[in-house]
Order: C-alpha cells, then structure tokens, then sequence
C-alpha cells in the first residue's frame, strides 16, 4: 500500500487582461473542474477545501490536502469462462496464458485467479494491484481538462516563439495568450505544462505598482498574501469586490447628505473584473445636467463609463459619482479630473438628446413607426400599434369602463412612439422610460403616461407589475399581441430557445390577471388577440387560441407548482381549465385545504371510480327519478345529496371555494355505502340510467371547484 505526504497546492495561469463579464464564471469553472478531476484521481478528497482566485490577468485555485500520488487500488478484471481458460485436467489453456500474459503475468498466477459463478456460467477473474497515479501526472491531465472546459465566451489564436517545435508558427488557442503557469504542491514544483508553457513559482503582480516583477512564491499557502504585499493586487474575485464595496460605502458616507452609490450588482462584478488594485475616488459633474431624467444620466454612467452614480437619501441622483480606479497615485487629482472630462461629453450628449426630442411630440412621431419592421410576417409596428390598440380597448371594453377604454386606447397608440426617439436610439434600454418622461412633457394624463412606461412589465421573474388599471390593460394587450401572432405564425418557443419571450410573456398576462384579480376569461381575451389578424394569410387562429390556451395553462402549471403546490393538486385545479384565472388561487387554496381532510382520499378515489364509469356509459345524464331508487344505499345518497350539493353550489357561487369542497365532504358515507351495495350497471335499463344519472349528477356537483380525482393515489 502507498503512503503518501498530503500537502496544498496552487496552480495559476497568468494571462492578458481577460473579459470582464466572463472572469467570475472562468475562475469558479478553471477551480472547480481543477479539484474534480485531481479527486476523480484519487489525489484529492471531500477534505480537500477549494480558493478560487480570479483577476483581470490571472486564474488560479488553492486546493488543501492534495496527495504527491494516490492510492493504490485493488483492481479485478473477468478474463473468460473456466471452460475456456482450464483444461479437463485443470491446466491453463493457450488462450489463458495469451491474456495474462496480456497483462504482465504468467502461468504462476494461475493458482492465484478468483472464480465467480457455478456451472457454465463460472468466470476467471485476476487480481492485482494498480499503482496510484503520480501529482505530476495527474495534475497534468486536470490542467489540460480545466483548460479545454473553460466557459470561454470567444477563444482567440496567437502564435508561441518558444518553448515549442516551430517558434513563431506554432499556435495555440485560449481565451487571451497566456504568459505564465505556476503549479506548486507545498513549496515543490510540479513539472507540468500548458499552452506552451513550463510550470514555476514566479508571477506578475500589478503592472503598474508591484513592488517587485517578478514574484517569486514560496509555496502554494503563500500565493494570496505574496501578490497583495509584493504585487499590489488582490487576487481572489470575492475578496476584491467586497473590499470595493467597502470602499463605495465610505465614499458616500464621505460626500455625506445621507448618500449611497447606486445598488448593482452586475455593475460591481464588471468593475471587480476591470482591476486588480482598487481605489475608489470621488467625481463630479455640472449640476446642469441634472434636468436631464436621471435614468438617462445614470445609464450613460453606468453603461460606458463603469461608474457609480450617487444617489441622496430620496433616491434621487446627485452630480457627484464615484469611480473604481485601478492605480493608487499619491495625488489623485489628475485621475479624477480624467474622468470628470471623460463623462462630460457622454453627459452633454444626453442633454443634446432630450432637448432634441421633446421638440416633438409623441404623437407626431406615431406615422415613423409604419417604416419601422416588427416581422416579416406580421408587419411594421405600426400595424402591431393598431392591433394593440384594439385589443386593448376591448379589454377595457370587457371590464365595462368607457374613460378606461380612451386612455387605454391613447396609451397604446404612443406606447411604441419612444423608439424613434434619439435618446432610445442610443440607449435601447430606455423604451418606456423615455415614453413616460415625453408624455408628462406633452400634458397627457398621468395614466396614459405611466402607462406608456409600465406596458413592458413585468420584464422579469419577480418584476413589479403596471402601477395603475390603464398600465394594466395596455400591458396585457401588447403581451396578448405578441403571443398570438408568434403561435399564429408558428413562431414557437422550443427547448431552450424562446428569442420572442413568449414564456416569459405568457407568465406576465398570468401575473396580471390573477394579482390583480381581473374579471376577464383567458379564451376571450385569445380570441380578441386573434381576430386582429385575420388580414394576414399565414395567421392560424386555431393554433393563437387553442394552442396558445394549452401553452399558458402550461406556464401556470409550473407556476403553482414553484409556489409549492404538488404536482397532482396543480393537476386537480387546472385539468377542467379555468378560464377566469383570477380565481387560480383561491382554486387551489381550496383544493389544498380540502386534500388535507381525512375524508378526501376517499372521495378523490370515488370520483374517479365514478369518471371511469361515465367514459363507459355516454348515454347517461343528469336526470334522477326518485320513484326508481330502490336500494336504501341510494337513496340515502340521493337524499344526502338534495341536502349538501345546494349548499356547495351556493358557496361556490359566492367564491367561498374552500366551504363549498369541505361542504361535500360530508357525502363521503353515503358515496362509500352506494359502492358497497348498489349494482349501478343493473341488467334493468331504467335502474341502469337513474344510477349512470345519479352519478353523473354526483360528478357534476364535486368537480366544480376542481377534478378532485386528479388527487386520488
């Protein structure tokens, strides 16, 4: 048995400045794939403790208790069957000592085989010993799969000019050119190599402010604390970005008047992965640009400048911004001067665009949006424009308010008018925004206003849905819009690939509809949509309304079931498709409740028992005639029935869904006795028919809320 010295190891591969976006995604992949493939090896354990390090010029992992060679391992390999390998007399065959010797053994090793198995089915089987693999080896594979399972967003070719068969000629391909490998275990260089290069201990510290070029590291524990003080550079991803956090929450606190930079997470990943050496400083700019919308001033900041605006204690932008800096000079004035005349043009640009715009109004700009293409085959946005317009005053129609069905129509008429603005133009992000900002300064009403603004949500999981009734319809009529003419035209989402949103669209008019409790029937709403297009000959209405029905019930499935439903009660709720999706909720509140009962297995089973029965019977209907219940069973579930099914029909009319499921609860005995002792396919067919009757009658009145025998076991 080998006994090994477990010790830790580091291995960085220092690099060109590497893509900001991707860096945090390159080091936990190059660290993690790093450690899987040394434990897949034997050479590192569950104990094992992973670092991964990233900066803008490095990938690096630390990895505890790894081994200088695994253990070996026992290793027992089937050679044939014993009638094959053995002679009569129990000698080894020709083709036995063909195959051990195959495997670097001889004929000594014949009394030494395990047998497995009795009669024909006996099998030979050699046992040995398979030496654990050397850290030098192993790791070379690790490195070269950690390299090769990079989640690299565009790789790139460069030629090598040494250390390689052609200098010059030779080329390799990785995310950058890479300059560097270091592969320590404890303080010992592992010989291992990579894109044209020989493992070492030494790396580059900050290009600029290192102490000392090159670092030369003592030992793989050493390699965090030797970049900070020689390097200048912090080497873990998380341990720079709090350390900028920290850094932006002094700043504001020093500016003082209760600031705080901008939250942004995605904003602080890209500037953790643009330095090595944070410094935050402190910026400003003319307070004239401040009557500029601040989502303008804050984008333009955010977007090309990668800096923090500030915000006052109201949440409103202040003219002085915060900038993450990768040197740390004595007198940093020339840096932020730098900066503060960066940002001025990008900032007077905006003003020029604001100006500019409103020197039109949104109306004015409507006729643009018939050159702008939405689809080759559904036509321009202004021909989108007019659909929505309709839809959304139907919508309105629907929920019978006339004032409502004029702003709604307004709002949808200029929702779209923002994107032939200058300022969407340049910043895309801003469609709706900009809307909003254009309307206030046009007189509309504020409805309309916000409306234009919030037609776009919710954009996201969890995003807040339109602020008022107007926003509310015209937001469902332009995702309604969007949804029927995708399916209509057969533009539809498969596997991973939605690039029109639709499920995302369709959990939108989900939201609206149950959050804000509307009225409205989901099939009128898809056919409403899909009457828009019927000037457009490749439009399938069948597919905009049936299938584009099936598709959202779909979504509110897995909805239900993300919120904690199970997949049967979502099942039970949605299986008869209700159309009135604001009573989703109390639905399946009910079911729940009622699922919790002792009695409803029970009755979930019988229902079902009594749904197959029906399949098999469609001559049955509703109709009981007393004078022909002449088993006591039935008839003491006929009269239990004329006392319980008013009471829930009541109930559920008046939207108490849960009364009116725990109200038939109360059948469960006279259910289970008319089973026990009641023939319902009785060689009489007027019996037959009165029991089919009552049944069907029964099944009627215990799945109006739900099928409850989608809860049976």
């Amino acid at each position: 048995m080998t006994t090994t010295i477990r010790k830790n190891l580091l291995v960085e591969l220092f690099v060109e400045e590497l893509p900001p976006k991707a860096l945090k995604k390159l080091g936990e992949a190059f660290a993690t794939v790093l450690r899987d493939q040394l434990a897949a090896q034997g050479l590192a354990d569950g104990g094992s403790v992973l670092t991964p390090y990233a900066s803008p010029r490095r990938l690096a992992a630390h990895l505890t208790g790894v081994a200088a060679q695994a253990a070996d391992k026992s290793v027992s390999q089937k050679l044939m069957p014993v009638s094959v390998g053995l002679d009569a007399a129990g000698q080894p065959t020709p083709a036995l000592l063909k195959k051990l010797a195959a495997l670097g053994a001889d004929a000594s090793a014949v009394a030494g085989l395990r047998r497995e198995g009795e009669g024909k089915a006996e099998t030979l089987h050699f046992e040995s010993t398979a030496r654990g693999v050397m850290l030098a080896e192993g790791l070379q594979k690790a490195l070269l799969e950690a390299i090769a399972r990079l989640p690299i967003p565009k790789v790139m070719s460069y030629q090598l000019h040494q250390g390689c068969e052609l200098p010059g000629w030779t080329s390799v391909s990785f995310v950058r050119p890479a300059h560097g490998l270091v592969a320590l275990h404890g303080n010992e260089v592992v010989q291992v190599q990579a894109l044209g290069l020989k493992a070492g201990r030494e790396t580059h510290g900050h290009r600029f402010e290192a102490a000392v070029d090159p670092v030369v590291l003592r030992d793989a524990d050493s390699y965090a604390l030797q970049l900070l003080d020689e390097g200048a550079v912090i080497a873990g991803f998380e341990a720079r970005r709090a350390e900028i956090a920290r850094q932006l929450a002094a700043a504001a606190v020093q500016v003082g008047a209760g600031s705080v930079p901008i939250d942004d997470d995605a904003l602080l990943d890209e500037v953790t992965a643009l330095v090595e050496r944070p410094n935050v400083l402190v910026c400003a700019f003319e307070r004239e640009f401040l009557d500029v919308p601040q989502e303008c001033l804050i984008l333009t900041m955010k977007a090309n400048q990668k800096y923090f605006p500030l915000l006052d204690a109201q949440g409103r932008l202040t003219h002085r911004f915060l900038v993450v800096s990768n040197i740390r000079p004595e007198d940093p004035s020339a840096v932020i001067g730098g900066n503060e005349r960066v940002v001025r043009p990008r900032l007077a640009d905006a003003k020029f665009f604001f100006d500019q715009d409103r020197k039109k109004s949104l109306a004015s700009r409507v006729p643009q949006l018939d050159k702008v293409v939405y689809h080759n085959k559904l036509g321009t946005q202004g021909q989108r424009i007019a659909r929505v317009m309709h839809i959304a005053r139907g919508i309105a129609g629907l929920l019978g308010d006339v004032e409502l069905a004029a702003r709604a129509t307004q709002a949808a008429q200029l929702a779209k008018a923002d994107l032939v603005t200058d300022m969407v133009g340049e910043f895309p992000e801003l469609q709706g925004i900009m809307g909003r900002y254009y309307a206030q300064h046009d007189g509309l009403h504020a409805d309309v206003a916000d409306a234009i603004e919030d037609h776009y949500r919710p954009r996201f999981a969890g995003d807040s849905l339109p602020r008022g009734e107007t926003g509310v319809v015209v937001a469902l009529a332009d995702k309604l819009e969007t949804l029927s003419g995708m399916f209509g035209i057969g533009n539809l989402p498969s596997g991973d690939r939605d690039p029109f949103a639709l499920r995302r669209h369709a959990l939108g008019v989900i939201r609206m509809l149950t959050e804000k409790n509307l009225a409205l029937d989901l099939r009128d709403l898809l056919a409403l949509a899909a009457q828009q297009f019927g000037a457009i000959a490749e439009f399938d209405a069948t597919r905009a309304v049936d299938g584009l029905q099936a598709f959202v019930f779909d979504r509110l499935s897995g909805q239900l079931r993300e919120q904690g439903a199970s997949a049967q009660e979502a099942e039970a709720v949605l299986a008869s498709e209700p159309q009135r999706l604001a009573r989703v909720p109390a639905l399946l509140t009910a079911v729940r409740a009622f699922a919790a009962l002792p009695e409803a297995p029970a009755l979930a089973a019988a229902n079902k028992r009594i749904g197959n029965i029906l399949k098999k019977a469609p001559e049955a209907d509703a109709h009981v005639n007393a004078a022909l219940l002449r088993e006591p069973a039935e008839a003491a579930l006929y009269e239990a029935m004329q006392s319980v099914v008013p009471r829930a029909d009541a109930q559920f009319d008046g939207g108490d869904f849960t009364g009116s499921l725990q109200t038939l609860a109360a059948l469960r005995a006279p259910v289970d006795a008319f089973f026990d002792g009641v023939m319902v396919n009785a060689d009489e067919a007027d019996l037959r028919l009165n029991r089919l009757g009552l049944l069907s009658r029964l099944h009627a009145a215990m799945n109006r809320v739900a099928r409850l025998d989608r809860l049976a076991a």
